[in-house]
């Protein structure tokens, strides 16, 4: 697993185009997290790819205008595992978390 970084100007299509490139090879994305970061946007791709695929990437993201900076790590098997854990509904609150938690 890869941890990739990308830090890109939130013009129009962008995040798009970022996302296309890793569905055009048939990649599956395993977690995405995009936010604002600053003045740019960030998103965190997981991703399972060979060392070709990565410069393949790396070279299509850089490609694309508003992209600011790419980079890129190996996951840690609990980065990897976080992403499938399941999270509470946004608007559940603290004390219904736990109520919901001793009900199990």
């Amino acid at each position: 697993m890869q941890v990739f970084h990308i830090r890109y100007r939130n013009a129009q299509g962008t995040l798009m185009r970022i996302l296309n490139a890793v569905s055009r090879r048939g990649l599956d994305l395993t977690s995405v997290h995009a936010e604002y970061a600053g003045q740019d946007h960030a998103v965190t791709l997981l991703l399972e790819v060979t060392h070709k695929q990565i410069g393949q990437l790396y070279r299509e993201w850089y490609a694309i205008v508003d992209v600011v900076e790419v980079h890129s790590s190996a996951a840690l098997r609990d980065q990897a595992e976080a992403a499938w854990a399941p999270h509470p509904p946004a608007s559940e609150t603290v004390s219904q978390q736990s109520a919901r938690a001793a009900l199990a």
